[in-house]
């Protein structure tokens, strides 16, 4: 498995829908994924990434201080990092906070939000993608805003079809539909990202540009393929062919942080799935990722996670 590929299996995306909007020209509205939508679902996930399905019509998304981008019908915009973001029918309107207009989701029906000036309509499904497993260095890398054309590329009309139909029943109450987006969701995370590396410009830092470059790509391959493996700075550096000072420098200045250090959230990451996912015991676990001590993996885990591996398992 390539690189790309076991980080997009360590993320361990969960998705999820909360609300069905519509909207009518003119409005603006402040959005971000909070607490309250887990009331009914659970503990919130470590991490969430904020997503918005344009069902019909067209908005306006912006983050801070950022140029707002346009997103259309057929289109999914997501937010990597969950920031606070203003949805508008234009660019430059005062935005509202609309948390007490937002109707509580019932046996029948899901949380639903209806707002606006009466003018042109736009309806829109909004959702998240959750993981427990926190520095993903996936995830740091991606921009705030990321566009995918749902309809775009291979099985696309058939994804558009799927998501649109989903989304119709979600706003109906239909039973399933809210499981059906989220994994329809996660999908077209997956392909969001694939075309962003695929048009990375020439001097770009991050995890995804440090996974493009060939000594630095092999380098995270290697890391990768063989996590529990005693890895020096030095081998890692004899394996791609340069000396080890260019080495680490390469490295780090494309993924920000130097190889053993890197290597040491990888494998903790790797960790934290198997206590989820596996009954193995904890001091197993720590030898099969690289740890020669239950006692040091133990120490590793805690400040990573700020829990114990064992209260991690329980939790998860």
């Amino acid at each position: 498995m390539d690189a790309l590929s076991d980080v997009f299996s360590a993320v361990r995306l969960s998705g999820g829908v909360f609300l069905d909007a519509e909207f009518t020209a003119p409005w603006s509205v402040v959005s971000q994924v909070g607490p309250e939508e887990f009331r009914s679902q659970g503990e919130m996930p470590t991490h969430l990434i904020a997503y918005h399905y344009v069902i019909d019509g067209r908005l306006f998304v912006r983050v801070a201080d950022a140029p707002a981008m346009e997103v259309c019908a057929g289109e999914i915009v997501l937010l990597p990092r969950n920031d606070a973001h203003v949805l508008a029918s234009a660019p430059e309107l005062p935005p509202t906070i609309i948390d007490d207009l937002v109707q509580a989701p019932t046996e029948r029906s899901p949380a639903s939000l209806r707002y606006g000036g009466g003018g042109e309509p736009t309806r829109i499904v909004c959702g998240y993608l959750g993981c427990d497993v926190p520095h993903n260095p996936l995830v740091a890398t991606l921009p705030q805003m990321l566009k995918l054309g749902v309809r775009d590329g291979a099985g696309g009309e058939w994804i558009e079809h799927s998501f649109r139909r989903a989304a119709e029943e979600f706003a109906n109450g239909g039973i399933g539909s809210a499981a059906v987006l989220g994994k329809l969701a996660e999908l077209l995370f997956v392909e969001v990202v694939r075309r962003y590396l695929a048009t990375l410009p020439e001097g770009q830092t991050g995890w995804l540009a440090g996974l493009g470059d060939r000594m630095v790509g092999r380098a995270l391959g290697l890391l990768h393929a063989r996590a529990a493996h005693p890895w020096t700075t030095e081998e890692l550096a004899r394996e791609v062919g340069l000396s080890r000072s260019a080495f680490a420098e390469r490295f780090t200045s494309l993924i920000g942080v130097p190889p053993m250090q890197y290597l040491t959230h990888w494998r903790l990451q790797l960790a934290a799935l198997r206590l989820r996912d596996s009954p193995g015991s904890t001091a197993q676990i720590a030898s099969d990722v690289g740890y020669e001590s239950d006692a040091a993996f133990n120490r590793a885990f805690k400040r990573t996670f700020g829990t114990t591996p064992a209260a991690w398992r329980r939790r998860a």
